[in-house]
């Protein structure tokens, strides 16, 4: 098992390498530059002025030497300095957006998992049941549903018309007045709506591949085998089906890491939320170079780890991999 992950851990350094240089590459090519951004609208910003901030921020050096330096200091931690006018440092940004952007996405994979597991082992142990269909109609309505309409509604009712939810940001302008206790359910009620919103979107996919792996599972010969041993149904399902039916879902797991940002970005957006998403979207918009880098490099890491993690899961449900 330890080389097993020592094996699996050596393999990442050359593929973040590969992925910052890909990434820095494009970024550099695409059209339009912050230098562009910030001198078009002034008329007196000269080409003089141009040439001076291209050589303020680097850009006036071949792309190889930009990605020499950028690397460089990023062995060392120093993630660079944003190009808005706040000239904050990067890790500074991406340490405050951070947080904030995983707290909503594992709550909303946690609801996700919740509900969506034991909602294929229901459907899969009772195929063509008035519940099973009903299940296909709930998950494939939230699945057909764009996610900012969704989350437009939501907001227009539970908010707007009922009143019991805030509209956006995390705190309520009275937040440093209440008690810790009203803190902690002040930044709740802030929450549920993204999270719930963000969960029932995604929770389709999630039980339907688990119905799917779940009813392929349970027509085994080995599953046959525990029946007729006389072991009763719960039994052979929840502990011989379930634990083989829910490697698929652990792959899942894995590849759902790097839509945490990405898919962040609406949700973060429509309810004005400062996380990762909405921190990379307005870094686009800006050409902030290294807001960007550093923002695409905390995805791949998180990435990268997120598969380290589903191979471990792999290897806890499956002994044979652990032996390679």
């Amino acid at each position: 098992m330890l080389r097993y992950l020592l094996t699996r851990i050596a393999g990442l350094v050359p593929l973040l390498i590969g992925v910052t240089f890909v990434s820095f590459l494009v970024i550099n090519l695409a059209p339009g530059s912050p230098v562009e951004l910030m001198t078009d609208l002034n008329p007196k910003a000269g080409p003089e002025v141009q040439q001076r901030l291209e050589k303020e921020y680097g850009l006036d050096k071949p792309l190889p030497v930009q990605y020499w330096i950028w690397v460089s200091k990023l062995a060392r931690g120093d993630f660079g300095r944003s190009f808005q006018q706040d000239r904050r440092p990067v890790l500074d940004k991406i340490k405050e957006a951070l947080p904030v952007t995983l707290a909503l996405n594992v709550m909303s994979l946690a609801i996700v998992l919740c509900v969506a597991i034991p909602i294929g082992v229901y459907s899969a142990t009772h195929q063509y049941s008035l519940g099973d269909r009903a299940t296909t109609v709930f998950v494939f309505v939230g699945f057909a549903m764009p996610s900012f309409w969704f989350a437009l509604l939501c907001i227009l009712f539970f908010s707007v018309h009922l009143g019991w939810l805030p509209i956006s940001g995390l705190r309520s302008f009275d937040h440093n007045a209440l008690s810790d206790v009203g803190r902690v359910l002040d930044i709740a009620k802030h929450l549920i709506l993204p999270v719930c919103i963000s969960g029932f979107t995604s929770l389709a996919a999630m039980s339907r591949y688990m119905r799917s792996s779940m009813l392929e599972v349970i027509r085994q010969d080995y599953i046959n085998t525990a029946r007729a041993k006389g072991l009763d149904e719960r039994t052979v399902t929840f502990r011989h089906a379930l634990r083989n039916a829910l490697l698929p879902i652990i792959t899942l797991l894995g590849l759902s890491i790097p839509g945490l940002i990405g898919g962040s970005v609406i949700m973060e957006s429509i309810f004005a939320i400062p996380g990762m998403g909405r921190l990379f979207f307005q870094s686009i918009l800006a050409r902030d170079y290294p807001l960007i880098m550093g923002v695409l490099v905390m995805s791949s890491m998180l990435t990268l780890i997120g598969n380290l993690a589903a191979d471990l899961m792999y290897a806890v449900a499956d002994p044979r991999l652990r032996k390679r």
